[in-house]
């Protein structure tokens, strides 16, 4: 999206594209085979604030549907979170915070995302972010969650992968 914006002439000789649209190719494509019966549990995904608010503000589309989507092939049972989409409450681990040395601002924050999953009975959650996954996986234990399993996207992806 950003070389779309600020480097057009770009696209003429390389083409950028998401994971999200990346993995949607290949799984439309038949490229890749997923195998939607390996995790059993219920699943939730987390809007990451870069890829859903802060990309349809700078670039007017929020990865939110795509996600989904994928996330759909992956597993049989999934929730969302609520709210969700542009609504979706930050997880607290944004722009450093993780190495920022305030762990108990960090960790107070991130209680509104864990009180959300906790809503949602999920106890896979799926995120797109390093940020938001290494918070998420860091906070977890504190608010009682320790078995909750936090996958990036694509690593579910590959746990789901039908080799032959």
């Amino acid at each position: 999206m950003g070389l779309q914006k600020w480097y057009p002439e770009a696209l003429s000789e390389f083409e950028c594209v998401t994971v999200f649209d990346l993995l949607i190719r290949y799984i439309r494509q038949g490229r890749i085979k997923l195998d939607r019966t390996r995790f059993a549990e219920t699943a939730t995904y987390h809007d990451p604030c870069n890829y859903g608010r802060r990309a349809q503000k700078m670039f007017g589309h929020g990865f939110f549907a795509e996600p989904r989507w994928i996330l759909d092939q992956c597993v049989t049972h999934w929730v969302d979170l609520h709210p969700s989409h542009l609504q979706q409450t930050c997880c607290g681990g944004g722009g450093g915070a993780l190495t920022s040395g305030y762990n108990d601002e960090r960790i107070f924050y991130g209680r509104r995302k864990m009180e959300q999953i906790r809503t949602a009975g999920a106890s896979m959650l799926v995120v797109p972010c390093h940020s938001c996954h290494g918070q998420l996986n860091n906070i977890k234990a504190h608010y009682g969650m320790a078995g909750l399993t936090v996958k990036y996207l694509w690593e579910l992806v590959a746990d789901c992968l039908v080799l032959s």
